[in-house]
């Protein structure tokens, strides 16, 4: 055992120099790693930083003058009127997929919406109420207010829609645009201003009467008022200027990008029906389909005691096909380009 010892030493004292060359090698060879290491890090930091800056590019909006709700100037030289349009063209520029939606849906549906409002002699612009009250979806409020135009039941029932267990015209796109249409015009009547008009939609036209004999004014943007009615015209209006000018808030889109309209046509039902599975079958449609264009109907059964007419949209035949084919369409006039100023200087460098 005495001579495994002393073997040991000797080797050990024989590689003594070798050994402590190796741990000061090795001393410095981890401060060095970690030096290349922190080095390299900070390389990729660095340009995921500057990948980042130069794809999310994040900018005030332009808040054009000139501004007009059905044709009523909007005092844009007030501070106030300014900070909330910017306020309402921030908000919908930059919350990207309602937005996207809501230009999506409008191309189908404002057609509709503009030609019952010009019907009835009501602004065009009004037609922007229905996307900021429901961004053109069959939502259903807290208060029960119901469809596109988001309509409480009395009120539907004041301006003449039917609604009981198996029919609900507020989603009826047509009708319930045609008893908004009835609202306006009463409420027009009454203030005199289409721009309170388009604000009592929100606050009531009683209560907007209220407001402006204790505030002594005749102007809506002169108003105090709560946030929400405050906001209202402003919505309008910031959603005017963006489906106007989609380009100018950075939305490109491709006239395939947006939902189509789908013809139509009506069949006329003056009497119960029993299944609404075997009608949507025998007019080549699922009920899915049948539900789509006819959210107004509750049930899958029509018992219309009382022989009513009633119109049932139906898809013209082949409506698949048709919206496929829109699906492959160029648009060859526009420009797609986007302007990149910060990746443009991230080059240069």
């Amino acid at each position: 055992m005495k001579k495994v010892l002393r073997n040991f030493r000797e080797l050990f004292n024989r590689h003594q120099r070798t050994l402590k060359i190796a741990s000061l090698a090795l001393l410095l060879f981890i401060p060095i790693e970690l030096f290349v290491f922190s080095t390299k890090s900070a390389s990729e930091d660095e340009l995921y930083w500057k990948s980042f800056l130069a794809h999310n590019q994040i900018s005030s909006v332009p808040i054009p003058r000139g501004l007009n709700f059905a044709g009523e100037k909007v005092p844009i030289y007030d501070f106030t009127v300014i900070e909330s349009m910017e306020r309402e063209l921030l908000v919908n520029t930059y919350f990207h997929s309602q937005s996207l939606l809501m230009h999506k849906r409008a191309n189908r549906w404002l057609p509709t919406i503009s030609r019952v409002l010009k019907k009835y002699g009501v602004p065009d612009d009004f037609k922007y109420i229905a996307l900021i009250e429901s961004n053109l979806s069959n939502v259903v409020s807290p208060k029960g207010a119901t469809g596109f135009w988001q309509i409480l039941e009395s009120t539907a029932k004041e301006y003449g829609l039917e609604i009981n267990d198996e029919v609900d015209e507020r989603y009826h796109v047509e009708k319930a645009t045609e008893a908004a249409s009835k609202y306006i015009l009463n409420a027009y009547k009454t203030l005199g201003s289409w721009t309170l008009a388009a604000a009592s939609y929100n606050i009531g036209i009683d209560g907007l009467k209220k407001q402006l004999e204790k505030q002594k004014s005749t102007s809506y943007y002169d108003l105090s008022l709560n946030d929400e009615t405050a906001r209202y015209v402003f919505r309008i209006l910031a959603v005017k200027e963006i489906i106007t000018n989609p380009k100018n808030y950075g939305f490109i889109l491709r006239k395939k990008d947006l939902y189509p309209a789908i013809n139509t046509k009506k069949i006329h039902i003056d009497s119960s029906i029993t299944d609404f599975g075997d009608f949507a079958q025998k007019n080549n449609i699922s009920y899915k389909i049948l539900k789509y264009f006819n959210p107004w109907l509750k049930r899958p059964i029509l018992t219309n005691k009382n022989k009513k007419t009633y119109f049932i949209d139906i898809p013209e035949a082949g409506f698949n096909d048709t919206y496929a084919a829109f699906l492959t369409t160029t648009d060859s006039t526009s420009d797609y380009s986007h302007p990149t100023p910060i990746l443009d200087s991230l080059k240069a460098k």
